[in-house]
């Protein structure tokens, strides 16, 4: 519909575009003033007159068309009024005559790289990874849903100086049976030890870094503790992400691009733009006014922005990316824009193709939501604790129900995932309990349940879709029955637009919309009546609601229960 009405005002407008009309062409903020409205200000200059006169003047010429019932000028809009049954064919139609509703080609042959999660090997997940891992995943399945090939890739902090340290501690305070026995805590409780200790002895510090040293130099001893210490940690890793249902297509970590770097420096010594500074090598950024890029230090070893360089030229070749996005925090701005820049400086076009995806902070209502000494929020504890508290709910609002345990963890899960996409990545998340698993506010529990009644419905029903079926489009005339078909139009641009600006928190807070939508609608209409053709009419919309609901949840990392 808004398609035709474009097409519409280009016939009769000279001098705009096409994209131009459809860029600022708006959907009123009441239904009184109409389905669409266009804004005149951007003819006054073309046409020498105020805007309201020229939404006059368009309007008085407006001769009826078979999908629009009129057009009224409103100060300088012209607002539309759509014809309630051609619209509701076209929607229906629509929805029918597409595999999944929302879905498109857009991104046909073009690859998006995600890198996204990437918590350090040998240390707990806890909060602080949980942002990454959920907004990389859900930009990952809405790339996907407009036809790209979305590309994973979980950049594990495998390297670096901290296993030199963590070397250290568990050649002098660990115990082979206890990590065994205990992973990733064992390990944290070594590492911070040695924290503690280089405090009172700085000469820790220093075999730490012999013992990184040998690392890079291939000695069999350290090389074994690192792979033992990652086999534990992504162990620990797969368990969080089996909760959350993520996987990623590569855990080719900082490790990996170990030997990759040595030709990055080369290739950047060879265009000139390599200098000396205090021993150590930089690229020189003060034209764009930001800090030197360190590219390796005093004793030759690489940096992350090496290996970082390093990691996006092996992607550009392996996967010919059309983006390749970073989801890390907001903090880690800098460091990304140096980088970037000596690519670029490097004489690679596709820099500008690499973006940096920041998010805010996670904040429990009285402060920040992480501390000191190795005592942080796990992000297992987390959702296994929103899991019984939901599983507490359900024993007492719905102790019959079946598979207790997996619709638990369903709206336990769901919970924490969508109370941190509900806004802007760059927004920091405030966390409540009481907020978070609320069944009647704008929050996960509350979509689910939408959906669940809306299966409940089709179960009595015993309704089954059939595209063939025939439907009398005069029967979605009803204020809130045409209000719903308006908010499902939407899906198909939310999810557009949600690429476009890298931001899932439009799938979360659309879902709310349609529920509310679809809640409105149930109150004022009776699905189950005597009238097939009306009965089937409404049944065919809870259908429809009930499958885009299902989509929505599942863009942003969230399953749909049918019961609850």
């Amino acid at each position: 519909m808004r398609n035709l009405i474009v097409k519409y005002l280009e016939d009769h407008i000279e001098d705009l575009s096409y994209e131009e009309i459809n860029d600022v062409l708006e959907i009123p903020p009441k239904t009184d003033m109409g389905d669409y409205a266009f804004p005149c200000f951007a003819l006054a200059k073309s046409y020498k007159k105020a805007p309201h006169i020229i939404a006059q003047e368009i309007a008085q010429d407006f001769k009826a068309v078979d999908f629009i019932e009129k057009t009224q000028p409103m100060g300088p809009y012209i607002n539309f009024f759509v014809s309630k049954e051609k619209y509701a064919q076209l929607i229906i139609e629509d929805y029918k005559n597409t595999q999944m509703y929302g879905q498109s080609n857009i991104g046909a042959n073009k690859s998006i790289v995600i890198d996204y999660s990437s918590p350090n090997i040998a240390k707990k997940f806890h909060i602080g990874h949980l942002r990454t891992t959920i907004i990389g995943n859900a930009l990952y399945n809405i790339f996907n849903m407009l036809g790209y090939k979305s590309v994973g890739i979980n950049h594990l902090g495998d390297w670096g100086t901290q296993f030199g340290k963590l070397i250290v501690a568990y050649k002098k305070w660990g115990n082979k049976d206890k990590v065994l026995e205990n992973g990733i805590d064992e390990l944290t409780s070594i590492y911070v030890k040695f924290h503690d200790e280089a405090e009172k002895n700085p000469e820790l510090e220093d075999e730490a870094r012999e013992w990184f040293v040998k690392m890079e130099l291939g000695n069999e001893e350290a090389l074994e503790l690192w792979k033992w210490f990652k086999e534990i940690s992504l162990n620990e890793f797969e368990r969080v992400y089996k909760m959350l249902n993520i996987e990623f297509d590569s855990y080719a970590g900082e490790s990996f691009y170990i030997d990759k770097a040595e030709g990055v420096i080369e290739e950047i010594n060879s265009k000139g733009i390599l200098e000396s500074s205090e021993g150590a090598k930089v690229v020189n950024l003060d034209e764009y006014d930001m800090p030197p890029c360190l590219i390796t230090k005093k004793d030759g070893s690489s940096l992350y922005a090496t290996r970082d360089i390093a990691a996006a030229m092996y992607r550009k070749k392996t996967y010919d990316f059309h983006k390749c996005l970073y989801v890390t925090g907001l903090e880690q701005k800098l460091h990304f824009s140096q980088w970037f820049k000596v690519i670029e400086k490097m004489g690679h076009q596709w820099s500008k193709d690499l973006e940096h995806v920041p998010y805010g902070l996670v904040r429990m209502e009285e402060g920040k939501l992480s501390s000191r000494k190795g005592n942080v929020i796990l992000v297992e504890d987390l959702l296994n604790q929103s899991t019984d508290k939901t599983k507490a709910i359900i024993e007492e609002k719905n102790p019959h129900l079946d598979n207790k345990e997996n619709v638990a963890k369903q709206i336990g899960v769901g919970a924490i995932i969508f109370n941190d996409l509900y806004n802007s990545r760059i927004k920091d998340v405030v966390f409540s309990w009481d907020k978070v698993l609320n069944f009647d506010g704008e929050t996960g529990p509350y979509v689910q349940y939408t959906h669940t009644r809306a299966a409940s419905v089709l179960s009595k029903a015993n309704y089954e879709f059939n595209k063939d079926d025939e439907v009398d489009y005069g029967l979605y005339t009803e204020a809130s029955t045409f209000a719903l078909l308006k908010e499902i139009n939407k899906f198909p641009q939310v999810i557009i637009d949600s690429a476009n600006k890298l931001e899932p928190y439009l799938i979360s807070r659309y879902v709310v919309d349609l529920a509310q939508a679809f809640n409105k609608f149930y109150h004022d209409n009776q699905i189950i009546v005597e009238d097939n053709k009306v009965k089937n009419a409404r049944l065919l919309l809870v259908y429809m609601v009930k499958d885009i609901i299902k989509s929505g949840l599942g863009l942003i990392g969230i399953e749909a229960p049918e019961k609850m």
